[in-house]
């Protein structure tokens, strides 16, 4: 049975020559988990941070597309050359990125007095003329175009309203000397706001208005001018720019990692984790990294002082191949596994799968999952972090398939699969599709069909709930708690409950047995030392006093253990009815869509089918999905996962 990786603690001592190179090399290597924290000091500099930061801003501004993780694995740290060259490429960017916001302020700037301009186009007399007029009040301004009407329903014969413009936002009102008080009251209701004439507005307005249109024309010359220098220039730096970017990240992440290390003048201390099997490789390749100036040793666990006493865990890391490791985040979301203790993915992985291709039964819908994980792992469909879950996406699709060629159904039909099902029925016998039948609500066969498969959900059940109770009592072994693997709920003791209980029930059922005093007897006695073991299970874990909190308290605590004992068992084996349940249930919605598409016609029924099938794969995927990872977290995992280990976490250079 796999067990979690062995792990050792690896000290070295590094001449700071060196430092920068160890510490690429094991970022890059990404099996090396440092065992001190990263501490920083608020006065700590990071000059490549700095420069790093510029550099982000000079490939938005360039719109160059930017550089991921994966890039910066393969990138280098940076030279002293190479700092010139970034800064002669960060001051031309940054020239002329002061250039463009020039030209574009002398744009807009060009264009607002243009627009305005515009407006004063229906006035035929220059407007220097007008405004001394010794009989006319003249107000020039802003209005809301929508008020405009109101406002010469409201002025009536009293004043003279002109639009300065097709929108009629700006307007020209003209009244008598001695109506300009109540036009100015008017316009006031009506949201009027007064603009400033220019002093230098001279001249007709069509004068003016060719002048800044000209004006208008070369400014936006010129400011294409620069967006064409800067799309040749991101073409042109783009491979440096992106270099940089991977080198400089790289730098900043390694003075940040120096920086947080113990050191002297000349020798800095590092230590961290490492898997047992790549010690070999790791110290090779430093030792010629460092021209043999680099000082390494290794320790086991047990003789780390601060593991030894459990301030510090050892970290946990699982290994596995591309299919068992997509499983591996189901185990970390819920916790890690002690060190030393068996691993559980493989278990996962196949529960996972098996329990979701019972419940999702369709040879149709499940080949869609497996293509979806097929363009998935080929990265031809890209979701982000999903994309590492390709082969679960490709697993419950074979599951789905397999339980669909059993029930015969594909894309909620039977007529595509009766040919294989005839085929493969007729090697053992009399021919018949479907191979397992699951429409119960037809025939006289309903009642032995629904216990059938709620019979073998629970059987199901039964082998997961088993398999999780060994492996508490391995890992009980594992960690040195013998009393623990023997007496408690999921100790010993409360396994032999649970199966003699379960073959005892099975026997009754089956076999029409009558109980004996050895029945009753083997079942009490595990009854009770599952829930009145703890004294015995502490003595034997060398923890005292056995009884903690008197025996009051010990036998109300027995109590309640023996209620949960009994509740639990049976709920865990219950729970897994809900397998079969989803099972029928998904038969049912197949049904209902193939009944609505025969009823249909020929063009409405395919639009039912694509819909129907549609709905199903999403929604009813996502709740199977949900429910096979609540059976995992609450059945399987708490029958072991009673004390959690740290996750391997090892340090790794990131793009952020």
């Amino acid at each position: 049975m796999a067990k979690t990786a062995k792990m050792r603690l690896v000290e070295l001592m590094i001449l700071k020559e060196d430092i920068d190179t160890v510490i690429e090399f094991l970022g890059k290597a990404g099996n090396f988990q440092l065992q001190q924290g990263l501490e920083l000091n608020s006065e700590f500099s990071n000059p490549d941070q700095e420069i790093l930061q510029q550099l982000k801003e000079a490939r938005s501004f360039l719109n160059v597309e930017d550089i991921d993780t994966d890039f910066l694995q393969k990138s280098e740290k940076p030279t002293d050359y190479d700092r010139i060259l970034c800064q002669k490429l960060l001051s031309t960017v940054d020239n002329l990125r002061k250039r463009e916001i020039a030209a574009g302020d002398e744009l807009k700037r060009v264009e607002d007095s243009y627009k305005e301009a515009k407006s004063f186009a229906n006035l035929k007399v220059p407007y220097s003329q007008l405004e001394h007029l010794s009989f006319l009040a003249l107000r020039i301004g802003k209005i809301d175009p929508e008020n405009f009407e109101l406002l010469v329903q409201s002025v009536g014969n009293r004043a003279v309203i002109v639009p300065l413009g097709e929108d009629k936002s700006k307007i020209l009102a003209a009244t008598s000397k001695k109506g300009r008080f109540a036009l100015d009251t008017i316009l006031k209701e009506h949201g009027f706001i007064t603009m400033e004439i220019p002093s230098d507005f001279k001249g007709v307005p069509q004068e003016v208005l060719a002048g800044l249109e000209n004006q208008f024309t070369d400014c936006k010359k010129a400011f294409a001018r620069i967006e064409e220098e800067k799309r040749n220039m991101a073409r042109t730096h783009r491979d440096f720019l992106r270099k940089f970017l991977g080198a400089f990240s790289l730098g900043a992440q390694i003075t940040l990692i120096e920086n947080s290390l113990e050191a002297t003048d000349l020798v800095y201390r590092m230590t961290g984790w490492i898997p047992e099997k790549d010690c070999h490789n790791v110290m090779t390749e430093l030792d010629k990294l460092s021209k043999g100036r680099i000082a390494i040793r290794l320790y086991e666990p047990d003789e780390v002082p601060s593991v030894r006493s459990g301030a510090e865990k050892v970290p946990v890391k699982l290994q596995h191949g591309k299919l068992v490791g997509a499983f591996e985040r189901m185990i970390f979301s819920y916790g890690s596994p002690a060190y030393g203790t068996v691993d559980p993915t493989p278990f996962v992985a196949i529960f996972f799968t098996m329990l979701f291709g019972i419940m999702f039964g369709d040879a149709g819908q499940g080949l869609v999952f497996l293509l979806a994980g097929i363009l998935m792992a080929l990265k031809i469909v890209k979701v982000g972090n999903w994309n590492k879950f390709a082969p679960v996406f490709m697993a419950i699709g074979c599951s789905s398939m397999v339980m669909g060629l059993l029930t015969g159904e594909f894309f909620a039909t039977e007529g595509p699969l009766e040919g294989i099902s005839l085929f493969l029925t007729g090697l053992f016998g009399e021919p018949h599709s479907p191979i397992l039948e699951m429409k119960f609500w037809e025939g006289e066969n309903a009642l032995s069909i629904i216990f059938g498969i709620f019979g073998f959900t629970m059987a199901v059940g039964f082998v997961i709930n088993s398999i999780g109770l060994i492996i508490n009592f391995i890992n009980k072994l594992a960690v040195k708690k013998i009393g623990s693997a023997f007496f408690g709920k999921t100790g010993l003791s409360g396994a032999l409950f649970f199966w003699y209980v379960v073959i005892f029930a099975l026997r009754l059922g089956f076999k029409h047995h009558s109980p004996t005093v050895f029945d009753w007897s083997f079942i009490g006695v595990t009854l009770l030392l599952s829930a009145f073991g703890e004294p015995l299970a502490r003595k034997l874990d060398g923890e005292y006093p056995a009884i903690e909190n008197g025996i009051l308290s010990y036998l109300i605590g027995g109590i309640v253990e023996l209620i949960e004992v009994l509740s639990t068992y049976l709920s865990n084996s219950i729970s897994f009815v809900r397998v079969g349940a989803f099972a029928l249930a998904h038969a049912v919605l197949g049904f209902i869509i193939s009944k609505m598409v025969s009823i249909a016609p020929p063009s409405m029924g395919i639009v039912i089918l694509v819909i129907g099938n549609g709905i199903v794969i999403v929604l009813e995927g996502m709740i199977v999905a949900i429910q096979v990872i609540r059976l995992q977290y609450y059945e399987f995992f708490s029958k072991f996962f009673n004390e959690t280990g740290k996750e391997f976490k090892p340090f790794t250079f990131e793009y952020k």
